[in-house]
């Protein structure tokens, strides 16, 4: 993240409410000055003759003579200059003292919100954070909260991977290393089968390795897309029936009805990824017994992909952090099945969107099953 850089005394916002205060003094004392000085001039100028005998004399009341207002014009004018220049001297002083004032109440809150945002960089996402008297710092300490409670979910969710990710390497490297050491000792003979059960072990942690790098590669948008020209529909079914002995086994009904005709062009293998990811995380939600349902349409320039199930449903508030990274949604009955690492969804919208295309859940609530919408940019209808 880039620092904005110093800009000298007149880049700090004390600084420049004190002068814009005392800029707008001086110019209001300045032009009532220059008004006065103008004017005063024509005033007397006006009033200030006497009679045509006596310049600068006239009659007062009960016939005495009074001094006319001309000849004490010089004595007036000196005395209104001073009076303004002490006026604008004490205005300015005033104003500076003010926006001195101003500028520490307004900063304070600003310096408060300041050090708790740098308590929560550092990691203390349960830092209280001050409340401003005014609505637009109450609305900016607010936004520092939500993100403060976002930072410490994420958080959360990363440790949370972290050990889930140890264990499910430890399983697989477990089985290797018994099967490798028994057959070392000779325990287990070095047969087909033994070493299959290596290879299958093997082939587990390569599928967590590939998960890992592919939301790496994802996230930071270096997802390279081989597009070709191809049937949405045979994409879709050739998807669906590698995991359909897994749904045979799970005892879950699985229909596939995509529409023939839909073309795109897509990297066949990343749209396979998506699809059977979905798929997956389908069977993983759906109880025995229950049916998921997988159609391709196209609509309008849209082709579209659905995988519909009658499983465990997913909460209003849960809908998009399903494809929040490391997330999983919460009270997910436990089933005999392999769970997913939390990152699979998370992939799979990043594929859809490098596509042009979008992924989305809508769900009842809980208990009512789920839809994933997968939609892509249609070529032209074979």
């Amino acid at each position: 993240m880039n620092r904005v850089p110093a800009k000298g005394p007149f880049g700090r916002l004390s600084v420049q409410l004190v002068v814009s205060h005392v800029l707008v003094g001086v110019v209001s004392l300045t032009t009532t000055a220059v008004l006065v000085f103008l004017l005063a001039p024509r005033l007397f100028d006006t009033m200030g003759a006497g009679s045509d005998e006596m310049p600068g004399r006239g009659l007062g009341h009960g016939g005495g003579v009074v001094v006319g207002l001309g000849a004490l014009r010089p004595e007036v004018l000196s005395a209104l200059q001073a009076a303004l220049l002490w006026g604008v001297v004490v205005g300015v002083v005033t104003a500076g003292l003010l926006a001195a004032l101003a500028a520490r109440r307004v900063l304070k809150p600003v310096t408060a919100v300041r050090s708790a945002a740098n308590r929560v960089a550092a990691g203390d996402y349960g830092t209280e954070l001050p409340r401003p008297g005014t609505v637009e710092l109450s609305q900016l300490v607010d936004d520092v909260g939500t993100m403060a409670e976002r930072l410490a979910d994420t958080e959360a969710r990363r440790v949370r991977l972290l050990g889930e990710v140890g264990h499910e390497m430890r399983t697989p490297l477990t089985v290797i290393d018994g099967q490798v050491e028994a057959m070392i000792d000779g325990v287990l003979p070095a047969s087909a089968e033994n070493l299959a059960v290596v290879a299958a072990e093997s082939r587990r942690l390569q599928r967590l390795a590939a998960d890992l790098s592919a939301l790496s590669r994802a996230e930071e948008g270096r997802v390279n897309l081989d597009r070709q020209p191809a049937n949405l529909g045979e994409l879709v079914a050739g998807a669906v029936e590698r995991l359909r002995p897994q749904t045979d086994d799970a005892g879950i009904e699985l229909r596939c009805a995509p529409a023939g005709g839909v073309r795109v062009e897509v990297d066949t293998d990343r749209i396979a990824q998506v699809v059977t990811n979905l798929v997956g995380n389908a069977i993983r939600a759906t109880p025995t017994g229950g049916r998921i349902t997988v159609t391709c349409s196209q609509e309008g320039p849209e082709a579209i992909v659905r995988v519909c199930d009658t499983g465990e449903g997913i909460a209003a508030p849960e809908l998009e952090r399903v494809f929040e990274r490391f997330y999983r949604v919460p009270d997910r009955r436990s089933t005999g099945r392999e769970s997913g690492s939390g990152i699979g969804l998370t992939i799979a919208r990043q594929l859809a969107e490098a596509h042009g295309g979008s992924l989305t859940a809508e769900s009842a609530g809980k208990g009512l099953g789920a839809t994933f919408t997968l939609r892509l940019p249609a070529g032209p209808r074979g």
